[in-house]
């Protein structure tokens, strides 16, 4: 007998993600145990029936996305869960935890050597992805191997780590389980240094302030938006979340942290008591050295990070944008379904408003390069609406349904 697979969520949509691979022994691995991206409104989200979590299982979290963790809460307590070093260091400070996450997270560093999980091996390969510390993991067990992609792409600030892997990929593949976020979409894939360039022409044209609205967690864009900044000479002014995403991960990584040039924190009042509540007020003390209130953006050409949650208190400190000024949205579209205060916010004021961004996830030619690349025996398709009509040549695609066990031959 040989592994066996089984998509408890997502095979037919993009994240919440779950899924496991049994050993012929019995033992079994869990990769990603994630948050559905879209509700009903006011239902709350559950692990599938299928998983049998009366059995003992190791859970693999790829990174750091709600998609990809926010279920772990309920999942059995003396499961074990490990993940990279960094992505623990988010999980742990993300306000969606609460505290509330019953296990101790075990780690891995990004040169982490292969990892014995009983009977199976575990090999992580940092990739690039829009999340810090994404990872795709290697599962080599009962004389197969398995890669799971996660979440990847390959036009990123760290897409040199997708090509180096397709250069010298693993042997002897039996299953690659991908996911296919850009199959049927027509989301940008442009770089992260374009994009950048992009920006700096176009700041040129706005006399004021440009308010962006983008992931605290998507620090690729965070560190586009810093380039930017320094070479418009303008201040990138982040909040209080944002900051801390940072500091937890930061140290030793090059990315940009409260303190370096042209890189300041804004304190409002919702934030602030957040902070202070969690961390202490020596905390806000030491962050305002680098900080400034919502008032002083008044007047400005910062480059302004903009969220629905910002905008009470930032209206209540004067700061209106208006038609000298320049709104971005630089995130997925998908949030701005129902609406979106900040969009109306800037809108209502006359502020121009475009779209500027670029996917966190692969290019349809850049999964179908990869896939090739690999060579695997087997095609699962994970975390996607429209793999029942993939590309042609894609390879040998197997279509499994939710809940569906496939033993790999």
């Amino acid at each position: 007998m040989s592994l066996a697979v089984t998509i408890h969520r997502g095979t037919r949509q993009i994240g919440g993600s779950l899924i496991e691979i049994t050993h012929p022994e019995g033992a079994r691995l869990i990769l990603d145990a994630g948050q559905a991206l879209e509700l009903p409104e006011g239902e709350e989200d559950r692990l599938p029936e299928t998983l049998d979590t009366s059995r003992p299982a190791t859970v693999l979290l790829s990174h750091a996305h709600l998609d990809h963790w926010g279920l772990v809460a309920q999942l059995p307590a003396d499961w074990p869960v490990m993940c990279g070093a960094a992505t623990a260091r988010l999980i742990a400070a993300s306000p969606f935890d609460k505290g509330k996450l019953p296990h101790r997270l075990t780690t891995w560093e990004s040169r982490s050597r292969p990892i014995p999980i009983g009977p199976f091996t575990l090999k992580p390969r940092l990739t690039d992805h829009s999340a810090f510390d994404a990872y795709m993991l290697q599962i080599d067990g009962a004389g197969r191997r398995i890669l799971y992609t996660g979440d990847f792409r390959r036009h990123g600030r760290k897409a040199a780590l997708v090509d180096g892997l397709m250069k010298r990929p693993p042997k002897g593949i039996d299953l690659l389980i991908t996911e296919g976020t850009n199959l049927g979409t027509s989301k940008p894939t442009v770089t992260e240094t374009d994009l950048e360039n992009r920006l700096v022409e176009r700041s040129k044209t706005v006399t004021g302030r440009i308010f962006v609205y983008w992931s605290g967690q998507n620090f690729d864009r965070l560190t586009t938006l810093y380039r930017v900044a320094k070479r418009t000479r303008r201040d990138l002014v982040i909040d209080l979340y944002t900051a801390d995403m940072l500091e937890q991960v930061a140290e030793g990584s090059g990315l940009p942290r409260p303190g370096w040039p042209n890189l300041k924190v804004v304190l409002t009042a919702g934030l602030r008591r957040l902070y202070a509540d969690r961390y202490g007020e020596s905390y806000i003390g030491g962050i305002s050295r680098t900080g400034l209130g919502a008032a002083a953006l008044t007047g400005s050409r910062a480059i302004v990070m903009l969220r629905k949650g910002l905008v009470r208190d930032y209206a209540a400190k004067g700061v209106t944008p208006g038609p000298e000024d320049l709104f971005l949205w630089s995130t997925w579209d998908g949030y701005l379904k129902g609406g979106d205060a900040a969009w109306d916010w800037c809108k209502a004021h006359g502020a121009p408003i475009e779209k500027w961004h670029t996917s966190g996830h692969a290019a349809t030619a850049d999964l179908i390069a990869f896939a090739a690349a690999m060579a695997p025996k087997a095609i699962v398709p994970v975390h996607g609406t429209a793999w029942d009509t993939p590309p042609e040549n894609f390879g040998p695609l197997l279509r499994l349904k939710d809940g569906e066990r496939w033993q790999l031959p």
